[in-house]
């Protein structure tokens, strides 16, 4: 399969607060404008896909991504509008079904939502479920979501929501079916569900070299294929940040990203960040900084050795400065992309993937 001759390219955030050129950080009020205003220069840069995260802790202004992309979709004409992800464990299969099928309506059928369990914990509580139930929540939730997917009257029942008896769900999309993934970390077990279900896969790879997905790629097409479904292109979303040269990109993100990284690994045990661990990333790893040229490369390295079918760069890691991300987003559509399309028009994918 060579998935790179149809490769898609997104931009991911999670709504990150981003600071002002004087240094202090914007309202959360701001920072969800600003995203709007991101997905609009994406659009104009020709970007193929915006995903927006859904989180519920300070640092992160978005909670309800659909209503972020509802925004958007009023305001772009190209851009397809996705989840990065939906933490569905927490919410209602239902209603996830039908705020995404109403964005895809205002966006004439551009959205599409990531299912996950998300990174943080925050929304169990928060919405009234125990975190004894974690796994079982996702289960049965993604298990009721597919057949939600078939946009007919659903039976179902689980024992932790209502069984539903020959209801129907409202509205429909107006192509009969909406575009589903599921974000993975790494575990064998997540990527045999997604495969189970015909759902697209997209590997949250945060860390470490990207090769060491391999397997999990390679799992996920064999399961595709056992379980009878047809070939799905395979999605990879990684932190990165693009500016003017190398330097900059570096000197815009690394702050930031040290804090953003030291404050979610104080809760996890991870030691603090050093720079040589981040430049590391920058060079052997899984972070995509740099000029154009840099990332470019890179990411068309990754993209040929995965065989993949959709990279998409995680560009708001912290609290970088409002205008140096927006420009970056710029830079991603206008240089990188069309750099990375004409490295993967001179030499073929990685025919072992």
């Amino acid at each position: 399969m060579n998935a790179i001759e149809n490769i898609e390219f997104g931009i991911d955030t999670f709504g990150d607060v981003p600071s002002s050129t004087s240094g202090e950080l914007l309202t959360q009020a701001q920072a969800i404008r600003a995203t709007v205003q991101e997905a609009i220069v994406a659009d104009q840069a020709g970007v193929d896909v915006i995903a927006v995260g859904e989180h519920h802790r300070p640092e992160y202004a978005i909670s309800s991504p659909e209503t972020v992309l509802a925004g958007i979709a009023t305001a772009t004409d190209n851009i397809r509008l996705s989840s990065g992800v939906t933490v569905l464990s927490s919410d209602d299969p239902v209603r996830v079904y039908q705020r995404f099928a109403t964005v895809d309506a205002l966006s004439n059928g551009r959205a599409e939502v990531m299912l996950g369990r998300g990174s943080f914990t925050e929304s169990f509580p928060l919405f009234g479920h125990d975190m004894a139930d974690y796994e079982v929540l996702f289960d049965e939730k993604i298990d009721l979501f597919h057949k939600l997917l078939d946009e007919k009257p659903v039976t179902w029942q689980g024992t932790k929501r209502a069984r539903l008896e020959d209801m129907d769900v409202f509205p429909k999309t107006e192509s009969g079916r909406l575009r589903t993934w599921v974000g993975v970390g790494g575990s064998p077990q997540s990527v045999i569900r997604t495969a189970h279900y015909g759902f697209r896969m997209m590997l949250a790879v945060i860390g470490g070299s990207p090769e060491r997905f391999a397997p999990y790629i390679d799992l996920y097409r064999r399961a595709n294929e056992q379980f009878g479904h047809q070939s799905l292109p395979v999605g990879l979303h990684s932190p990165g940040f693009v500016a003017d040269t190398d330097e900059l990109a570096r000197e815009h993100m690394f702050d930031a990203y040290k804090a953003q990284r030291d404050r979610i690994g104080a809760t996890r045990g991870w030691p603090p960040m050093s720079r040589s661990e981040f430049e590391h990333e920058a060079s052997e790893g899984s972070l995509y900084i740099g000029s154009p040229e840099t990332v470019a490369r890179k990411i068309a390295n990754t993209v040929k050795t995965l065989n993949i079918g959709r990279f998409d760069l995680i560009y708001s890691g912290g609290a970088v400065e409002a205008g140096a991300r927006l420009h970056a987003v710029e830079l991603y559509g206008n240089k990188v992309i069309p750099l990375v399309r004409e490295m993967l028009a001179e030499q073929p994918a990685n025919a072992g993937h």
